[in-house]
């Protein structure tokens, strides 16, 4: 059976092109999700974590972009 799994360093990259694409900066995102620090945007990335789901929806929107435009997968 084929498993896909999520590619986090590929997802981070994707999250970088995407946010500038939609002209927003780590202080916008920061600011949207109330972040006391950009801390966590820049772990999503950088590849050392993943927003969590209600956070990935919000990205979604964001960006103009689904979940699935977000997230690199890759078939096991």
């Amino acid at each position: 059976m084929n498993i896909p799994t999520i590619d986090l360093a590929q997802t981070g990259a994707n999250i970088v092109t995407l946010r500038k694409a939609a002209g927003l900066s780590v202080h916008d995102l920061q600011m949207v999700f109330g972040f006391n620090s950009p801390q966590a945007i820049y772990k999503w990335q950088n590849g050392t974590a993943l927003p969590t789901v209600d956070n990935l929806i919000v990205l979604a929107a964001l960006l103009h972009v689904r979940i699935d435009d977000i997230l690199v997968t890759t078939v096991a």
